[in-house]
Formats: structure tokens, sequence, C-alpha cells
């Protein structure tokens, strides 16, 4: 089981040394056959990945493995090995795309030893048993990000985008530093598992400036997985990183952006004596997820849509930790992994596809004279909304009592099923929108598919919960942190209501001035348009800021010459 554990986070690293050595070496007599071994090697990582998982699904017994010093120790959990199979199974994915969306481009034998490098990085961080050795796998993963980002040295915009994510990246990893460093002075060990041992057993020994320790590492964790996971407003990096190869793109969107839902769930036993970082931690994801999934809907770029659609989703990722619902979130983590590297990976496709057929919708009189087929048509808008209101609020109590046997418990589950309740609502208004034939079969088809989407969702996660966290104490304590007052409840879900309930407002009232020609529902349509594809301006306002920066520099160089 030892050398298993330590044979995970070391293979890839092992072929990322053969790699680049072959590459270097012999890179015009190994040709394209540098690939097929980095492939190779990214098999049995796999294999190796999962039978770790496996043996552990049969022992259910964690185990920490050291090296004999201060670093180098690994893991085994149900965090590290769950994440260890997602981790090493989409980079098998991505190594064997790039075998040929590669082949044609300068450097392959050096995008294969920068993607083994890259993959074994993240495979020792989710592995990693003590602060070293995760902050150095953290630190690395921003640097082999850059070199991959970057693969294209001829590319000007590909190096700027490459350095302004280095950038970001380098920002998040202070605040973990600055962590481990808390936590070593505080209890003299490196070792994670000991440290979260030390800190439950005594939560107020060890204070700060007069705070207490946990809260204070709570928030330097909570700020290097936002600089990581592209919260608001450290986000702008994420969707100008397109400029990449694909596969580095389906890689980040798949398994690196997620880091920072990982170092959250890595330190949950210091969330559970901070709630007030879970709630910051609540509203930061929150505004993220919301400007995420608006900013989604102006772009004209595949690959840019699909980066604001991963910053919205990392969002909602954040909402799940700022409730409480940690194992939740590792589980949208790896769900939204794998639905996003493949979207990545079939971009290209979907161009060609859009090329040969724009996928406009004709009108009526073109549909009904030249196709033959009947115009299509909408439900009444009366019935349309309480199938609204009512099918989500139904489906999502059904599927919740079935699973917990009893009423909501805990705020965290309400905001939750509040959060779907709007989503439900939200796709059926849309699919009311859409004109069909039948307009009553695609209504019945989309409450089906909702039906058999959140019941198949609240069993998985309710059992995943179960497997990531078996001990229910922490659990339930991660939603008791991250409660409020009663009061405080009633008026936050109150606000939320009003605001979704007017948006959905405003967007009727939109519609149906641009419908009728009336100029102010269209002049208030291209007003916010403009606002969201100029993305709140918020690059403008940082593109500002480092003019200011280097007009200041310039004059202290200036001032300096006559001291």
């Amino acid at each position: 089981m030892d050398t298993l554990l330590v044979l995970i986070p070391t293979l890839p690293l092992a072929l990322y040394v053969l790699s680049a050595l072959l590459g270097t070496l012999f890179a015009r007599r190994l040709g394209r056959r540098v690939a097929r071994l980095s492939v190779t090697f990214s098999v049995l990582a796999f294999g190796a990945a999962a039978l770790s998982l496996a043996t552990y699904i049969g022992v259910g017994e964690t185990r920490w493995f050291g090296s004999g010093g201060a670093w180098g120790s690994v893991y085994l959990d149900p965090l590290s090995a769950i994440m260890g199979v997602v981790v090493a199974g989409i980079s098998m994915v991505v190594h064997v795309y790039g075998r040929r969306y590669m082949a044609e481009e300068p450097g392959y034998a050096r995008f294969y030893a920068l993607l083994d490098g890259m993959s074994a990085s993240i495979l020792l961080m989710v592995a990693a048993g003590d602060l070293i050795t995760l902050v150095a796998a953290w630190h690395l993963i921003g640097v082999f990000l850059y070199f991959l980002l970057g693969h294209d040295t001829e590319r000007t915009a590909s190096q700027r985008y490459a350095f302004w994510t280095f950038f970001t990246y380098r920002m998040g990893d202070l605040p973990l530093v600055l962590a481990a460093i808390l936590l070593y002075q505080a209890y003299g060990t490196w070792s994670l598992p000991a440290i979260f041992d030390a800190l439950t057993a005594a939560p107020d020994a060890h204070t700060v400036f007069g705070f207490g320790l946990a809260d204070v590492v709570a928030l330097l964790v909570a700020l290097a997985a936002f600089a990581r996971s592209a919260q608001f407003p450290l986000h702008t990096w994420l969707p100008y990183s397109m400029e990449g190869p694909t596969p580095v793109s389906a890689l980040m969107h798949a398994g690196i952006v997620n880091a920072g839902g990982f170092i959250l769930n890595r330190f949950a036993p210091v969330f559970v004596y901070s709630g007030e970082v879970l709630h910051l931690v609540f509203a930061v994801g929150l505004v993220t997820a919301i400007l995420g999934s608006v900013l989604m809907l102006t772009q004209n770029d595949i690959k840019k849509a699909l980066g604001y659609s991963t910053m919205g989703q990392m969002g909602f990722m954040f909402v799940e930790v700022g409730v409480g619902a940690f194992s939740l979130a590792i589980y949208h983590l790896i769900a939204h992994g794998l639905f996003k590297g493949t979207m990545f990976l079939g971009a290209g496709g979907v161009i060609g596809d859009a090329r040969r057929h724009d996928g406009v919708p004709h009108e009526d009189v073109y549909t009904f004279v030249v196709e033959r087929r009947p115009a299509a048509s909408r439900l009444p808008w009366l019935v349309a909304g309480v199938l609204t209101v009512a099918v989500p609020f139904a489906i999502l109590g059904l599927s919740h009592w079935v699973v917990d046997g009893g009423a909501v418990g805990q705020q965290g589950a309400l905001v939750l099923l509040f959060f779907g309740w709007v989503t439900g609502a939200q796709l059926i208004l849309s699919t009311w929108h859409l004109k069909a034939e039948n307009p009553l079969k695609l209504m019945a088809m989309i409450i089906v598919s909702l039906a058999v989407v959140v019941a198949g969702y609240t069993l998985i996660e309710h059992n995943f919960d179960l497997f990531l966290y078996p001990d229910r104490a922490l659990s339930e304590g991660l939603y008791a942190a991250a409660s409020v007052p009663m009061w405080l409840f009633g008026v936050l879900v109150a606000v939320l209501t009003l605001a979704v309930v007017s948006g959905w407002a405003a967007a009727f009232y939109a519609q149906s001035a641009a419908e009728g020609g009336r100029s102010r529902g269209v002049k208030a349509r291209l007003m916010l348009y403009s606002l969201i594809s100029r993305e709140f301006y918020v690059a403008d306002v940082y593109t500002r800021l480092t003019q200011i920066a280097l007009g200041l520099s310039k004059r202290l160089n200036v001032w300096a010459r006559w001291i």
C-alpha cells in the first residue's frame, strides 16, 4: 500500500524527467515516439490511482507515509484518493488528444515534458501529507502552467497572458506560504494530520495579533483559493489565457483551476472554527458566479465563452463551500472537470459545424412555406408561470425528502435548494421562450429531464458526502460554522428572491419591448450589452492602475538620480 501511495505522484514525475531528457537529447530521432512514451506512462499513472482508490474503499483506513524528513510525505484519504483518479484520468485523455493536435507544432517533445511535469505537480498536490510538499506542488503548478500557456514563443499575446496568469498565481502563493508558516510556528510540525488533530483538540490555544489562529489561517487559505480559482476580482487572467494550446486549456479548466476547491476541502478542519471566513467565501463566490454567467453570454469566441463559464462554475463551487457543503463542492469539481474538459476538446468540431451551418432559426413564414412545417408556438404565459414556480420546488423538495428522510435541517441545505429552485425555474422559463411545433411535448421533456437530473444529483451527492466525510461530526460542524442568525438568514433569502424575480421581470420586459419595437426597451438592452461586453470595465481599471504604477516608478527613478 505504501509503495503504491508513493508511486501515484512520482510516476508522472519520473516520466517528466525521462521525457525531458529524451526530448532534449533525441528529439529528432524519437519524433512522435516521445508522445507514445508519455501516453503510456499516463495510462500507468491512471491505473495506479484507480488501484489506490479501490484499495482505500476495500480497507477504509487513511494512511500517511513520510520520507523521514520534514517534507516529502503523502497522505491517502478519501479526498486524495478520489482526486488522484480524476486528475490522472483527465491528464491521460489530454495526453492522447495532444498526440495529433500538437503534431505539427514546434517543440512537440517540450510540450509533453511540460505536460508530464504539470500532471506530476497536480497529483503531488492532492496527495501531499505535509505543508512543505503541498506548498511546493502548489507553486510548481503555476510555473508549469506559465510555460504551457506560453508554449508558442512567437505569439506576443500568449506570452503576455501567460505572464498575467503567472503573476496572479504568485499572488495566490503568498497567503498559502504565510498560512503554512503560522501553522508550523504554532504546532511545531509540518504534518497535515498532526496539525488538524492538534487544532481540533484545542482550537483556541493560539492567536495571531489577537485573532484566532484558525480565523487567520482560514482567511489566508481562502485568499489563495480566490486567486487560483479565478474569483472576483482576481478573475481576469482566466478568460484571457485561451491563447495557449487547446489541450492545455482543457487540462487547465478541467483540473488546474479547480485547485481552489481542493485546497478549501483539504483545510476543512480549520474552517469548522471560522464561520466568518465561510461567509466571505459565500459572498465572493456568489458575485463570481453571477458575473461569470453573465459575461459568458456576450462572448463571440467559443473558448473565451467557455472560460467565463468556468469562472461562473467556480463561483458556484465556492458558494457551496460557503454554505458548508464541502463535499458537494468536490462533487461539483469532478463533474465540472469532466464536462468542461470534453467541451474544450470538442471546441474545434463545434467551430467546424458552425462554419457549415450558422444555426440561426428561420422565420415562421419560411418554415411554413419552404420547409412545409407548422409555425412554432408557445404555451400560455400563465401556464408557463405556474410550471416555472411549482415544478422545480416540488422536484427538489421530494428528492431531498426521499434521500434524507425528513425536513431540511441546515441553512446551507436550504440555500442550495433555493439556488436549485432558481436554476430549475430559469430552465423552464428559458424553454418557454423557445418556440416549438409541440410546446406541450417540449415542456414535458424538460420537466422529466429536470426530475431525472435532480434526483440523480441529490442521491449521488448524499452518498458522496458519506464517502468523503465519514466523520459526521466534521460535516455537521462545517454546516454549523456556515450558519447565520435566523433573522439575517430570512432577510438574505428575501433579498435574493426579490433580485431573481426582478431580473426575470426586467428580462421579460426587455424582450417584449424588443419584439414590439419600442425604442426605450431596445436602448436599455443596448446599454446593458455594452456594459457586459466591456466586462464591467474591470480589466480597464487594472490597466489604468498599471499605468499609474508605471508612471510613479518613472518619477521615482528620476528623483533617485538626485539623491
